[in-house]
């Protein structure tokens, strides 16, 4: 040390730079910490793509169906009226059941009608009995014009009389039948097979009978198995039918049973099949359609005549298409679109064209290749233009429909 007073300054020149040298120490120590703490968040902040799921779209041979809506009715049906008038005896069938043809619906007094035939029963004898008579004054008329004991012109007349005796006895045993068959028609009968309605007349109320309509309406019976289904084609549809014919591509429905599929109401795929049975010869210039008629197995008698329901008909050839899932299509104002994922993982946006379902899934006409990547689960996460995590779905699963 020089002496007292230089080292009081050394020392206190030390001692003034010592706490700036810590706190420039701790700043660096911050500093250094909060460069640590930082780079984590940034780390977690970078979220991967979001995971979507892509199926390539399926390819098979299918056919196009147009639908309809049509009505059905009964292949028969048949007003229960009676041939012979009089007083309801009683009622033999139950509202609303399955009758079988000759089973007893009525029974109408057949009192009046036995007695009518009693009485062509003694008509009839008379006559025969008449007929006996004139065979025997004949056959003596015959023996005694050998001996010229009678003239010709007698045995003549007992010819003569005895052809009226033939045709008199003929005439009783058709009133007998006649008689006859009034009752049996007392017994009204069920003429074919099928669902009787309610009875409409209760016995004790009289009721008149005839054969040319303006008897009294007694039940009303139709057949249910199979069923009639009738529906009404447009003209642009019927056209389409035949260039297709005219083409070779589709059979015409006039000289073919082309198959049909019927949707009843409340069901959202087809559980009835029949074929088509008949083509109207003209359109109705009113509404500009042709009437179509189907005829549908019933044998559930699950329909009705007058239920409603959809009707598909083949309407092409087969074609080989692309399909996918139904739920991968959106709809992007007035067009529908899918999401494809690019090779880099990137989504676009790719405009369609859409054909029927099939088997529920959605033929795709035209906007895909059988190589794309459609997007079928998770279309919301997806961006266009962003990237995703594409994940690969099972073969696409579709009920029929």
């Amino acid at each position: 040390m020089a002496g007292p007073d230089g080292s009081e300054r050394l020392v206190k020149k030390h001692e003034f730079f010592q706490p700036r040298h810590y706190a420039l120490a701790g700043l660096l120590v911050a500093s250094f910490a909060l460069t640590g703490c930082g780079q984590p968040t940034s780390q977690a902040a970078a979220q991967p793509p979001p995971p979507v799921t892509v199926a390539q779209p399926v390819k098979r041979i299918v056919t196009d169906w147009d639908e309809f809506t049509g009505r059905f009715e009964a292949v028969e049906e048949v007003q229960v009226r009676p041939r012979v008038g009089g007083f309801v005896n009683s009622v033999e069938f139950q509202d609303g059941a399955i009758v079988h043809q000759g089973d007893l619906l009525y029974v109408i007094d057949p009192r009046p009608f036995e007695a009518v035939a009693t009485q062509a029963e003694g008509q009839l004898s008379d006559a025969r009995a008449k007929v006996e008579l004139a065979k025997r004054e004949l056959d003596r008329g015959l023996s005694l014009v050998q001996t010229s004991a009678v003239s010709e012109q007698v045995v003549d007349q007992r010819r003569q009389a005895l052809q009226a005796a033939h045709a008199a006895e003929v005439q009783a045993e058709g009133a007998l039948k006649a008689a006859r068959l009034n009752i049996e028609f007392t017994h009204v009968t069920a003429p074919l097979t099928g669902r009787v309605s309610r009875h409409l007349i209760s016995p004790g109320n009289l009721v008149q009978g005839s054969d040319n309509g303006s008897s009294t309406l007694l039940t009303s019976i139709v057949t249910l198995d199979p069923i009639y289904v009738y529906f009404d084609m447009d003209e642009a549809t019927f056209m389409k039918y035949s260039k297709l014919w005219f083409e070779g591509r589709r059979p015409s429905s006039r000289d073919t049973a082309n198959p049909v599929q019927v949707t009843l109401a409340g069901e959202t795929k087809p559980s009835h099949e029949g074929t088509i049975n008949f083509l109207d010869n003209r359109l109705d210039v009113s509404t500009g359609t042709l009437r179509s008629r189907a005829v549908v197995k019933n044998t559930d008698l699950s329909i009705l005549p007058g239920q409603f329901g959809r009707v598909r008909l083949i309407g092409s050839a087969p074609y080989e298409a692309l399909l996918i899932p139904d739920v991968a299509v959106a709809t992007d104002q007035s067009r529908k679109i899918v999401f494809v994922v690019k090779p880099d993982d990137t989504v676009e946006a790719r405009p369609v064209v859409l054909g029927p379902l099939d088997e529920g899934l959605r033929v795709i006409r035209e906007g895909l290749k059988a190589d794309d990547r459609v997007i079928v689960n998770g279309i919301q996460r997806a961006r266009v233009g962003a990237k995703v995590t594409p994940q690969t779905a099972q073969a696409p699963a579709g009920g029929k429909s």
